[in-house]
């Protein structure tokens, strides 16, 4: 796996004491704070960075709020981020999806997660003191963004694309994108240990469901938070033509999108 997107609970153990390393943990504010975390790791929670109000596209926050959120837990453009959460990664992985969208060059996920973490290493319960920043975000140009929108799909799937459902089955089988193929990104994980399957076994897994590195791939959920995750499994594993429809199934129903409808065989 490319450790310039996840990296694992040995790489973190090395790396956290460097400054530039900068932990961020997407729990809930009582997790953090009653459970305890990853020593060096500030709280910026999912729901801080999520945002259904149409600031942004989908769920995004706007690159404002974004480096705001930054800014207060004392993070540079600079900084490497590694995300981690206690849910096998899924809402991590919308952190750095989130931070790449708004310019952030090193952002990465840790690979297991705080209850992974907690299995091997010490955790505590004291927040870490850091000055703030100013953070001034440089979102991506949209020929750049992996973040596509509905014309966009809609001319993909005109290309023949690969249009991945990152969902659960009976989700799938009630609604799905035309010609979609249905990959449940827990499918990825490992319950276990926590952590994502070894690289050879993914590849494996992703050809079965038919997702090769010679098709265009379009993901996508409901609301954008289960297709990060996919997406950060694909780019580690070198994945190039891979786009997140942001908008997801909500925005394609709203907007009266075609879909398809029954059982499926897997």
């Amino acid at each position: 796996m490319d450790e310039s997107v996840v990296v694992d609970l040995d790489w973190l153990a090395d790396a956290r004491e460097d400054p530039e390393v900068r932990l961020v943990d997407v729990r809930d504010a009582w997790e953090y704070d009653g459970i305890g975390h990853i020593p060096g790791a500030v709280n910026i929670p999912f729901d801080s960075y999520r945002d259904d109000t149409d600031i942004d596209r989908g769920t995004l926050p706007g690159a404002d709020p974004f480096a705001d959120l930054l800014s207060t837990a004392g993070i540079s453009p600079e900084d490497t981020i590694v995300a981690y959460d206690d849910t096998h990664g899924v809402f991590a992985a919308r952190l750095y999806l989130t931070a790449l969208e708004y310019g952030h060059d090193d952002v990465r996920l840790l690979n297991g997660d705080f209850s992974a973490w907690n299995l091997e290493y010490e955790t505590t319960s004291n927040e870490p003191e850091f000055e703030p920043t100013t953070y001034d975000p440089e979102p991506l140009d949209p020929d750049e963004s992996p973040l596509v929108d509905l014309s966009a799909v809609e001319d993909a799937i005109e290309r023949d694309a690969l249009l991945v459902d990152t969902r659960e089955r009976d989700e799938f089988e009630e609604a799905r994108l035309p010609g979609a193929v249905r990959f449940d990104w827990r499918e990825a994980v490992d319950d276990e240990t926590r952590s994502l399957l070894p690289a050879d076994e993914l590849e494996a897994l992703l050809e079965d469901h038919d997702i090769t590195r010679d098709r265009e791939i379009v993901l996508y959920c409901n609301t954008a938070r289960r297709i990060s995750h996919t997406y950060v499994v694909l780019r580690a594993l070198g994945y190039e033509d891979v786009s997140v429809y942001e908008g997801s199934l909500t925005e394609w129903l709203a907007m009266d999108g075609e879909v398809e409808s029954g059982p499926v065989e897997r």
